[in-house]
């Protein structure tokens, strides 16, 4: 997708927060990257989604907006994620 440096800087900052906060692979974090925002054009200088940071993207893409607390502390536990993309899904650039 194109982006302008500012939401590449945000995309690898999503991708870190969903592998140390929620513990998915660079991978799988990609693929769901992918799949939220990968047809849109991102190349804007004042894109909507920089007005959030990285945890909130990582938490509003892995449980589909579905978040009833936003706290580092939550506990998670029963909280249900959307589906990884499928593994034929085009989402997936990187594997492993």
């Amino acid at each position: 997708m194109p982006t302008s440096e500012d939401v590449d800087a945000l995309l690898a900052d999503i991708r870190a927060e969903m592998s140390s906060v929620l513990g998915l692979s660079d991978a799988e974090a990609v693929a769901r990257i992918n799949e939220q925002w990968g047809a849109l054009d991102l190349s804007g200088e004042d894109e909507i989604i920089l007005h959030e940071d990285g945890y909130y993207w990582a938490l509003a893409i892995y449980y589909g907006g579905d978040v009833p607390d936003w706290s580092p502390d939550a506990d998670r536990s029963s909280w249900r994620p959307r589906p990884a993309p499928p593994a034929d899904s085009p989402s997936w650039t990187i594997r492993g």
